[in-house]
């Protein structure tokens, strides 16, 4: 690595200086300075490997966790973090002026440091705002009047969903994914608020959006005149009808309110729903135990569908037609949909009077 090798080299130069120095200061001659100098160059040499690679990790870690911060944010936070630094040193001036005490130095750089570090956040949160404000950069394209016929346009509750990104990874939005820039807007509130729940949906939905743009699905932000004082969801019904754009949504409150207009929508919730498991946990079926199972008082039977369904402690039931059973959970298969059920309450009575029964003609 170049970054720990020439750190190492400038360490050691350093520290053959400062042994040097401490040489000269202790033993003026030839011998002493020269040992100084080993000495210093020695400890130099290992200190600045050890600080080398530790500064090369951390400088890593603090790149891939700034990766995904837009360029906005983050010059925004530095910007107002360097501000509040100096604020910070200049409001402390008069503790060197009239106070003039060892603990001035601890309380300036206290103070600097609070200052700064509320002005990281604050440009950090307000980046994207603050620089679109002052022309410096623009991250979300103005409304376009040529968007890609089929497109499909997010709202917030898509995008902070957890199937937004499996979705859009396997191709199931338009040729052209819309985000307002009122959701992006909204994303970045909740990701920095107090909510511990939706902050973390919400940096997820950012960190979704990121990913479908480095994968190639082509995702545009788009912003437009709606009415300030219309919601966010009414706001994103305006502009999905002026680029007349499908509205991605779980909002069951924004699906009913698009499909009794007439307008295009996809739920994604529901279309979740629809291609979760048939059977759900706690659903009562009746099946036919036709054999035991592989493994002890167990009883294997087929749903009309043809999926296997096992039932636990059934053995005794085999033979038996339309046994009561609940669903404990189900797994797919490459042959079908696996399911695991038990005796239900009324047939496991009945199924503990069979099996009594039976050890009684044993006997």
């Amino acid at each position: 690595m170049v970054f720990v090798e020439v750190f190492r080299l400038l360490v050691a130069v350093c520290g053959a200086l400062v042994g040097l120095a401490a040489g000269n200061h202790y033993a003026a001659t030839a011998v002493g300075r020269s040992t100084g100098a080993a000495i210093g160059v020695l400890v130099g040499y290992v200190v600045g490997g050890v600080a080398g690679r530790l500064t090369h990790g951390g400088m890593r870690k603090a790149t891939r966790s700034l990766r995904d911060v837009p360029a906005p944010e983050l010059l925004a936070g530095m910007l107002f973090g360097s501000i509040g630094l100096l604020v910070g040193v200049v409001i402390c001036i008069p503790l060197f002026v009239f106070v003039r005490e060892n603990f001035d130095f601890f309380i300036t750089a206290a103070v600097a440091w609070v200052l700064g570090t509320l002005g990281l956040k604050v440009g950090m949160a307000k980046g994207r705002q603050l620089a679109d404000a002052l022309g410096v950069t623009r991250r979300l394209t103005s409304t376009r009047q040529d968007v890609a016929a089929g497109s499909d346009l997010a709202d917030t509750s898509a995008v902070m969903d957890r199937s937004f990104f499996v979705l859009g990874r396997t191709g199931l939005f338009g040729p052209e994914l819309l985000i307002p820039e009122l959701v992006a807007d909204e994303l970045a509130t909740l990701a920095e608020g107090p909510d511990p729940v939706a902050s973390r949906r919400a940096r997820r939905g950012l960190e979704a959006i990121d990913a479908l743009r480095n994968i190639g699905v082509n995702v545009t932000f788009v912003q437009g005149d709606v009415p300030a004082a219309a919601s966010i969801e009414e706001k994103v019904a305006i502009l999905a009808d002026r680029l007349d754009a499908r509205v991605v949504t779980c909002s069951v409150e924004m699906a009913r309110r698009r499909e009794e207009a007439g307008a295009r929508v996809l739920d994604l919730r529901s279309l979740v729903s629809e291609l979760s498991p048939d059977h759900v946990p706690g659903e009562r079926l009746k099946v036919d135990l036709i054999r035991a199972g592989r493994q002890p008082q167990q009883a294997i039977g087929f749903l009309p569908d043809g999926d296997m369904v096992v039932v636990n402690d059934a053995e005794e039931l085999v033979g038996q037609t339309d046994v009561d059973v609940v669903v404990l959970s189900t797994r797919p298969t490459n042959q079908g949909l696996l399911v695991f059920a038990r005796i239900a309450d009324e047939a496991g009575s009945l199924g503990g009077a069979g099996r009594q029964a039976s050890r009684d003609l044993s006997r």
